[in-house]
């Protein structure tokens, strides 16, 4: 009876003001991750280093959030939720504010890690809203919740953008900044406590990620999957603002910013085909949307010295990775109920650790192939997931071809 009070209690909490409050911060503060990537070109200027060296920082950042994904996104089965975002929200700003005043590259490189790492906020706001949410209600308000992290994946580099184009890259971090104080306010005063559900402690919780990739290999599947998909769209992403400076585009951060207006409409398409994992097998839609991310940067190698190549491109590009994204995780939140943040702190430290390597690749090769090196690994890792799915999913076939017999 007390059970069903307290249950019944945590679903009211979730009012339409606590939800457009957890989309709202889940959008802002992924933002900060994405912020530095079309000022990069800007960047290597102020610190008179090279495009490569200055792409270094995106990987920085996304090192610094897969650490955090790893280390501090288990607590939030120990620890008071809210108490705990209110906290890490004085380090979000704290971050920002150094990368903002830096004055040397190797401060603002410590900077980019420390942003990463403390802007993992956006996964226990999406746990937290599965929590609170009625059953019947949560994929609805699970979709409400994400698509605040997509808008703010995808416009941050439209914001980050235009404001370094006409006042400078150090504004967009102050600017962060002030917005994750607004945020920090706002989480303080509206959204409602959620008690730890985990009574053990620290080190058996991270020894429970370990045996879930032990036991689950669809985990293991989807996280590469993922983490090859975020490699190549991390590269392309880092080395934009770097192609668009030159000729016969001659463009700045503004015009890198706006692509993610068009790679929006990508995604809008992306989680349209994501429904379609509830009619058809997601491992057969998957292999469809990595055909996408193939073509796309064969799109990007022949065709990149045009505006309508750039585009076609980034549009099929965004749709592959994210209709991708959205059916591993169908595939991953259904093997094992019970520890849903678990499964998706190995999926997301996989996610992020790919873009890591593709932002480094990326970075690397800029220096010697300029944009041909960058669609090299395009092309190698999209064909790279594309054939270890189709082996897994023929592997899958036959096993079952066998069990049936």
């Amino acid at each position: 009876m007390m059970m069903s009070a307290l249950t019944k209690d945590n679903h009211s909490q979730l009012s339409p003001l606590v939800l457009w409050t957890l989309t709202v911060a889940t959008g802002l503060v992924v933002a900060n991750i994405y912020y530095n990537q079309p000022l990069l070109g800007d960047i290597a200027q102020s610190f008179k280093v090279s495009n490569g060296a200055a792409g270094q920082l995106a990987m920085f950042t996304q090192i610094g959030y897969a650490t955090g994904l790893l280390f501090i996104i288990p607590l939030a089965d120990m620890l008071k939720r809210k108490k705990m975002m209110l906290i890490d929200f004085a380090f979000v700003v704290a971050s920002l504010l150094l990368a903002a005043s830096a004055q040397q590259m190797w401060v603002l490189a410590i900077s980019s890690f420390l942003i990463g790492l403390t802007s993992v906020i956006p996964q226990i706001l999406v746990a937290m809203v599965a929590h609170l949410a009625k059953p019947e209600e949560r994929g609805k308000k699970l979709g409400t919740v994400m698509s605040g992290l997509l808008i703010g994946i995808l416009l941050s580099r439209t914001l980050s953008g235009f404001i370094g184009e006409h006042l400078g890259w150090r504004a967009v971090f102050y600017i962060a900044a002030g917005l994750m104080l607004v945020m920090w306010l706002m989480i303080a005063m509206i959204v409602p406590e959620v008690e730890p559900d985990y009574k053990g402690n620290y080190s058996s919780l991270m020894r429970s990620l370990f045996s879930l990739v032990k036991q689950e290999p669809q985990l293991r599947l989807a996280a590469l999957r993922g983490g090859l998909c975020f490699a190549c769209f991390s590269a392309f992403w880092t080395t934009l603002t770097f192609l668009l400076r030159e000729p016969p585009f001659n463009e700045g951060s503004a015009i890198a910013g706006a692509f993610g207006l068009i790679g929006a409409f990508g995604a809008l398409a992306a989680s349209l085909i994501g429904r379609l994992s509830d009619k058809i097998s997601a491992n057969v839609l998957i292999t469809y949307t990595l055909l996408l991310l193939l073509v796309s940067f064969i799109i990007f190698a022949f065709f990149s010295r045009s505006w309508a190549g750039l585009i076609v491109g980034v549009i099929l590009m965004d749709m592959g990775v994210q209709a991708t994204h959205i059916a591993n995780q169908s595939i991953i939140f259904a093997l094992n109920p019970n520890a849903r943040n678990r499964v998706n702190t190995v999926y997301m430290v996989t996610y992020f650790v790919g873009g890591a390597l593709g932002t480094f690749l990326a970075s690397r090769l800029w220096s010697s192939y300029h944009w041909a090196g960058v669609c090299a690994i395009g092309i190698s890792l999209s064909a790279l997931v594309l054939i270890v799915h189709l082996l897994s999913l023929r592997k899958q076939n036959t096993l079952q071809n066998h069990s049936g017999a």
